[in-house]
């Protein structure tokens, strides 16, 4: 594996995989908090539309796939603060109808349909340079969100509807983090997919949450288990010639359900 570090895709992926970590721990905390893994996975399978749209119009599809996945975000977030309808069947409609468009907007481009898979299942080996910069600023304009209005996140989080009544804008909170998590999925998708991108979202800061009740420990331990996870999740690969993405969410399970059954011990 060491050979491995001189070949630039090792070293994009290795980049990819940290910057990865980093939204795991903080927007993956806070979506298990909130408990909004289906709204999660709903944006997710919606930024597939985009994903599509970006491969017809002959641009960069995770761009594409940023903007379809932020727009999902804020409509699903308007029209359930704004009316009766049932959250969970609203982000099953965007989830179909972004996957629907992608699959429509994919057979309508010309020449040969292009591999969907590395959107679909993930492929961190073929991550660009373009997608490590997308990512950074991505990465640290969520850093720099959460740190900026940390203890508002904190009161949202606990009590929404106290910090309502206490004059904080409640309603640009939930705005603001749903464009938070569809900012967070597409620097996920190169990484293990669409499908599975829940997955890595959620499995770091659950097991952080086994040995911590504290927001902000929480976070940080969900950033390092995210980069060992991912880390000893490429060197499986690579050394068996498996998947990257799903051998990553497999490593992250089993520490998981390691630390589910020391901490079981430990009471």
């Amino acid at each position: 594996m060491t050979s491995a570090l001189q070949y630039n895709f090792i070293q994009n992926a290795l980049i990819g995989a940290l910057l990865a970590s980093i939204v795991c721990g903080i927007i993956g905390t806070i979506i298990i908090e909130k408990r909004l893994v289906m709204l999660s996975g709903g944006i997710a399978h919606a930024s597939f539309g985009g994903i599509g749209l970006g491969y017809f119009l002959g641009v960069e599809p995770i761009i594409t796939g940023l903007l379809f996945a932020i727009a999902s975000a804020l409509c699903i977030a308007g029209i359930k603060r704004n009316t009766s309808s049932d959250s969970d069947a609203l982000i099953g409609m965007f989830w179909a109808v972004g996957m629907a468009l992608g699959i429509l907007f994919i057979a309508l481009t010309p020449g040969y349909p292009p591999d969907m898979s590395s959107y679909l299942f993930g492929d961190i080996l073929t991550i660009s340079r373009s997608n490590i910069m997308l990512a950074l600023g991505m990465d640290i304009f969520i850093v720099l969100s959460i740190a900026a209005f940390f203890n508002h996140w904190k009161a949202y989080l606990f009590d929404e509807e106290f910090s309502s009544v206490i004059g904080m804008d409640t309603r640009f909170l939930e705005y603001f983090l749903s464009v938070l998590v569809g900012m967070s999925i597409v620097i996920l998708i190169k990484i293990v997919g669409i499908v599975l991108v829940i997955a890595l979202l959620t499995i770091p800061p659950a097991t952080s949450s086994l040995f911590s009740r504290n927001l902000l420990g929480i976070m940080k331990l969900s950033i390092v288990l995210g980069m060992a996870n991912c880390l000893l999740g490429l060197v499986v690969s690579y050394i068996f010639n498996i998947p990257s993405g799903a051998t990553i969410i497999l490593v992250s399970c089993g520490v998981y359900f390691v630390s589910l059954i020391l901490k079981g011990k430990k009471v």
